[in-house]
C-alpha cells in the first residue's frame, strides 16, 4: 500500500489542509501551517518552531480587549505528536496564568484540545480559540476553582491575582 497518499481539502478561499500518510506527513503539514501563519493578518497571535524543531513551537497570544487579560501577552508551548493532525498537540501556557480553565502548571481544559479535536484544526485556530477562552471561560469545567469563583463574584480580586501571576513571568 502506498504510504504517501495525499488528499487536499479546501475549506474556503485560500484555505486548504493537506493530510499525508507516511513519515513526512507531520513535517509537511506543519510547514504549511507555518507559512499560513506567517502570511496571516490575524492580530494578536503568532507561533514559530522552537530552535528549528517543527514538532515543538512557541506560541504567543495577546489578551483580548475588554477582558482582564487586555494588554498582557502570554507564551505557550505546542508539542505536536507523530500522528498530528490526527491527534491534537499538547498545548501549555508557559507564562504563569490565572484562569478558570488553566491550572497552575499551565495545562488547559479546552474541548478542541481533547475529545472535540479534529484534523481540520490548525495552529491558528488553536491560538484563536485560546485567545477567545481568555475572555469567555467555561466555569462549568474549571481547572482552577478559585479563578472560576472570582471571575463572576469579584473581578477586582481576579485581576489582582492575575497580575500577581503574570508578574512572575517578568521576575
Amino acid at each position: 500500500m502506498d504510504q504517501s497518499t495525499e488528499t487536499t481539502n479546501t475549506s474556503g478561499p485560500g484555505k486548504s489542509t493537506t493530510t499525508l500518510n507516511g513519515g513526512q506527513s507531520v513535517s509537511k503539514r506543519l510547514q504549511t501551517e507555518l507559512m499560513q501563519l506567517m502570511m496571516s493578518t490575524t492580530p494578536g497571535i503568532s507561533a514559530f518552531p522552537t530552535d528549528g524543531n517543527l514538532q515543538h513551537w512557541t506560541g504567543t497570544i495577546n489578551g483580548p480587549e475588554g477582558t482582564p487579560y487586555e494588554s498582557l501577552t502570554f507564551k505557550l508551548s505546542l508539542e505536536f505528536p507523530s500522528n498530528y493532525p490526527m491527534a491534537p498537540p499538547t498545548v501549555l501556557f508557559t507564562t504563569p496564568m490565572f484562569h478558570p480553565n488553566v491550572d497552575m502548571s499551565g495545562r488547559i481544559c479546552l474541548d478542541i484540545l481533547k475529545d472535540k479535536w479534529s484534523a481540520v484544526y490548525n495552529v491558528q485556530s488553536i491560538l484563536l480559540s485560546l485567545q477567545s477562552l481568555l475572555g469567555e471561560p467555561n466555569n462549568k469545567s474549571p481547572l482552577n476553582g478559585q479563578a472560576a469563583e472570582l471571575w463572576d463574584k469579584d473581578p477586582k480580586e481576579y485581576k489582582r491575582l492575575l497580575m500577581l501571576r503574570h508578574k512572575e513571568a517578568e521576575d
